[in-house]
């Protein structure tokens, strides 16, 4: 299930890389959120040299989060040189003067120098050392170059995890193209000059109107430097529909008791009964039941409008319900298509004759293999109905 950033539906990316070697690491957990920050940039190939605490160790796996699989495929050696003896390019990490004559590179240079090595097929390693000391002076001897990072020199010691993770991120920046994974939605075209000419002659028809452009001799101006406003938005078609009907309203005002679509007082309450009583002839399909059941639907009871609001911010059902207009003798307010479920808020005074169509409703379902969650429309504990909720989900 898709979590803060996690998603186990998606494979896991297949970008080569260097392998991971920790000298003597101290702590189990420290080893989980090296390899959860591994996880995070494609790595896979973790080495240990002799962990103090002994592996495997379960301590690694609680701060893994989910990077489980390097920990299960994580190799145990005893010494560094055997656990670099394949490697093409050995690239130690350290905060301290070893006084070698060795290259000294960054990560951005490390993840240049790693890359071919990579591609090629062969096997490079970045070593890390103790997080109490780091690297000795004959570990560092092992490698082709050292690594150091651009940190404060009165403070220079990085968590182990943070030291692999600024590594590692560099060299997938570097392998990836620096390609991001998501980009912004276009969900709409560009609007076209046409369109975009007539929004305008309308919210300047309608300055006019309330005389806004004053005084007379610099109403060229202000129309330019309010085209230049909206010019510079860039706007789609959507944007364009949207701010059209926002100049409407707010020129046109309210029309009807229906304010806006929101109903006054306990106009909501009233609408709900007749709609309950006049079931049979709402289920019809009618338009006129339809337009009823849209203006109720805008004007929720509270557990619907927190359910709702649940339901599309919780990441764990985020993406998956949907809301219709209840119309229809089997169509329901809540449901996820792709799971089959189905959830029903039931009216605490619920008349016979709904009751009866409920019913027929929830059997014609189940013979289709839908699952219903009901709900009693004075349900108080949201937390508890979430829980609930979420064990339909998975099961």
């Amino acid at each position: 299930m898709p979590g803060a950033g996690t998603d186990r539906t998606k494979e896991w990316a297949g970008t080569k890389g260097p392998v991971i070697v920790l000298v003597e690491p101290q702590l189990a957990e420290n080893i989980g959120s090296v390899a959860r920050a591994m996880g995070n940039f494609a790595l896979s190939e973790l080495r240990l040299v002799k962990p103090r605490d002994g592996w495997p160790n379960p301590g690694a796996h609680r701060t893994a989060s989910g990077a489980d699989r390097i920990l299960e495929e994580a190799k145990l050696y005893d010494t560094l040189a055997d656990a670099i003896t394949d490697c093409t390019l050995v690239i130690a990490a350290t905060a301290r003067q070893h006084d070698q004559v060795k290259e000294v590179v960054g990560p951005e240079q490390a993840a240049r120098a790693l890359l071919p090595h990579v591609e090629a097929g062969q096997t490079a390693a970045l070593v890390f050392g103790r997080e109490r000391n780091g690297l000795e002076v004959h570990e560092v001897g092992l490698a082709d170059k050292i690594l150091t990072m651009p940190v404060n020199p009165a403070f220079a010691s990085l968590n182990l995890s943070q030291a692999v993770i600024i590594c590692a991120y560099e060299f997938y920046k570097l392998a990836s193209g620096n390609a991001l994974p998501f980009e912004a939605p276009n969900f709409s075209p560009p609007a076209p000059k046409a369109k975009f000419e007539a929004f305008f002659a309308t919210v300047v028809n309608e300055l006019e109107r309330h005389e806004f452009f004053r005084p007379p001799e610099k109403r060229e101006n202000m129309i330019v430097n309010l085209r230049n406003i909206f010019l510079r938005l860039s706007p789609t078609e959507q944007d364009m529909q949207t701010l059209h009907g926002v100049v409407r309203t707010l020129a046109q005002g309210a029309k009807g008791p229906a304010t806006g679509g929101i109903l006054r007082g306990g106009e909501a309450e009233l609408l709900r009964e007749l709609l309950n009583k006049q079931g049979a002839e709402v289920a019809s399909g009618t338009a006129p039941g339809k337009g009823l059941a849209r203006l109720l639907r805008r004007n929720p009871t509270e557990l619907e409008r927190q359910l709702w609001k649940a339901l599309t911010n919780d990441k764990r059902f985020a993406g998956k319900f949907k809301r219709n207009v209840p119309i229809g003798p089997h169509v329901t307010d809540f449901l996820a298509q792709a799971l089959r479920l189905i959830l029903e808020i039931i009216a605490e005074d619920e008349s016979a004759e709904a009751k009866a169509m409920r019913e027929a409703k929830h059997t014609w379902l189940r013979e289709r293999n839908y699952r219903i969650v009901e709900i009693n429309s004075n349900e108080r504990e949201l937390e508890v109905l979430l829980d609930r909720i979420e064990r339909a989900v998975q099961s």
